[in-house]
């Protein structure tokens, strides 16, 4: 976290001194080709690198805003997540615990010390992850501890959000390839690994993995690659998770969960690319009952308000944080 935020920081004034010194804008925008008009090269390049600094800038912002909301409850009122009152005390200390502005960028994020923390949980976004729409992702993360942290016990928790790769930036054709996934898992299984390393032996080490979307796909590759160090899976809008069945997810049996809004159409159009191929027509996803998962109640609509603060959806994913696996509601 200590060394993250100095590069945070350089990082910041440096995009900053980059965009207050960006040239002026090329002219003209468009230009002649024979019979038709297309972009000025010239602008397009000027126009990305504006774009790229003021999209990362503001990611960074919110970065920043995280750091400053330790000890509110109400850190983030101006999040689509934050419509529901949120539960729980004010926000723990955040750690940082990887930075990256280049390209897309990559941000892992913590809200509480993972070291110290009985129980984990480390969330994994999907297509279009990238440090310019980590205010969203980063709000679903204290929306996560704050539900948990509120669980009778004062139970000591940490969520992560995890940005940790180069996902997909468009839903097709990049989000229909599992390379980003596969690419990525690596990563993720050493990420995990590293969790269990640097925990403190005084506390109990109790890690479930939060998958959103084409994040169910990364997970799954790690599954499928290496071995997934969690006591717990949930999926929330999976298009699939390339295997067939939830004891291939190397978790206890009984310990892999799900969620699916009847709107969220994502597990449907995502099926034929990542669902586990049986037969031509046959593509398992967490939500088929062939795969084992336990269906858990979900109270929230479309596919990115599975984090909405007091809802049905969230305290479900809050209770398996927390191990009180009994008062999960299930469909």
């Amino acid at each position: 976290d200590e060394a993250n935020r100095v590069w945070f920081n350089e990082q910041r004034a440096k995009y900053q001194t980059e965009l207050d010194n960006l040239p002026p804008e090329p002219k003209p925008k468009y230009m002649a080709a024979g019979r038709v008009m297309v972009l000025n090269p010239e602008w397009r390049e000027w126009d990305g690198k504006r774009k790229h600094l003021i999209g990362s800038l503001d990611g960074m912002r919110r970065i920043q805003q995280r750091f400053d909301s330790t000890g509110k409850t109400d850190a983030f009122p101006d999040s689509r997540l934050s419509v529901g009152r949120p539960r729980g005390d004010g926000l723990p200390p955040a750690y940082l615990l990887g930075f990256d502005a280049e390209n897309n960028g990559r941000v892992i994020i913590a809200n509480g010390n993972p070291d110290t923390a009985d129980h984990t949980a480390v969330m994994v976004g999907g297509t279009k992850s990238r440090l310019s729409g980590i205010y969203t992702p980063m709000v679903a993360g204290t929306n996560l501890w704050q539900a948990a942290s509120a669980m009778p016990g004062e139970p000591k928790v940490s969520t992560i959000t995890w940005n940790g790769y180069d996902a997909p930036q468009n839903l097709f054709p990049e989000g229909a390839l599992n390379r980003y996934a596969d690419r990525a898992a690596g990563d993720f299984n050493d990420f995990l690994s590293g969790l269990h390393t640097s925990h403190d032996p005084a506390a109990e080490d109790h890690l479930s993995v939060q998958a959103h979307s084409y994040g169910s796909v990364v997970v799954g590759s790690a599954a499928r690659q290496g071995t997934l160090e969690a006591s717990d899976v949930m999926f929330s809008g999976s298009p699939g998770v390339q295997v067939g069945r939830a004891e291939d997810l190397d978790v206890p049996s009984g310990h892999v969960w799900n969620q699916k809004a009847k709107d969220d159409p994502v597990p449907r159009l995502g099926a034929p690319t990542h669902g586990h191929h049986e037969g031509l027509t046959q593509f398992i996803t967490p939500h088929d009952p062939v795969f084992g998962a336990k269906q858990m109640s979900t109270d929230t609509h479309g596919h990115g308000n599975y984090w909405l603060a007091g809802s049905e959806s969230l305290e479900n994913q809050a209770r398996v944080v927390v191990g009180r696996y009994d008062e999960v509601q299930l469909k």
